[in-house]
């Protein structure tokens, strides 16, 4: 793995326009390392939307990643040199779990949150999968457990980022349940 002080100025520029991205207070973001052998340069992000920010009595509603890769070179697959991927997963109740049309609309946010940021997403694909638990034994306790993930990844055609990261919170959030901010509403980033 190359060290930071490797790092091409175009990814630089590019990762410095995350900083400060305005949030919604229910989103908890941390840096994480970035996968090591898709790209030669990478960053990622975890996620975590909880009921209360700081909250230990807080639920998680949502949980996800958004991963920068970066390929100087560009790659034929991707369309480019920059490649966004990222995951979200959250719990459903069980009857929406069995809903025939959960992946159309599941996939249809990820689609709106991108046009919502102002983005045409180029090259995108990904897959939307719900997976549902039913315990058994020393666990027949437990209730059924229905949770959808929907993973995607596009091409970003600049260094500016930012409002790919808007897009990507907002599809959390989506996926948590919680309602759109009103139109003239913007979240504060949150304090460091």
């Amino acid at each position: 793995m190359s060290r930071p002080e490797d790092a091409p100025e175009e990814f630089v520029r590019a990762l410095r326009t995350l900083r400060g991205v305005p949030v919604r207070g229910e989103v908890v973001l941390d840096e994480v390392p970035g996968p090591t052998r898709i790209a030669p340069f990478s960053a990622a992000l975890n996620a975590d939307v909880r009921s209360a920010r700081r909250s230990v009595d807080a639920t998680e509603l949502a949980s996800g990643r958004f991963v920068v890769l970066y390929d100087p070179a560009g790659q034929d697959a991707w369309d480019g040199c920059f490649r966004l991927v990222t995951l979200v997963r959250a719990p459903l109740e069980p009857e929406v779990g069995t809903d025939p049309l959960l992946a159309e609309v599941a996939w249809s946010w990820f689609l709106d949150s991108l046009a919502h940021a102002g983005l045409d997403p180029h090259a995108a694909g990904g897959t939307v999968t719900r997976v549902l638990s039913q315990t058994f034994g020393s666990l027949s306790e437990r209730e059924e457990q229905t949770e959808l993930e929907i993973r995607a990844s596009w091409t970003a055609r600049d260094e500016d980022l930012s409002p790919h990261l808007v897009a990507w919170t907002t599809l959390l959030c989506t996926a948590a349940g919680l309602p759109p901010l009103p139109d003239g509403v913007i979240a504060f980033a949150p304090r460091t």
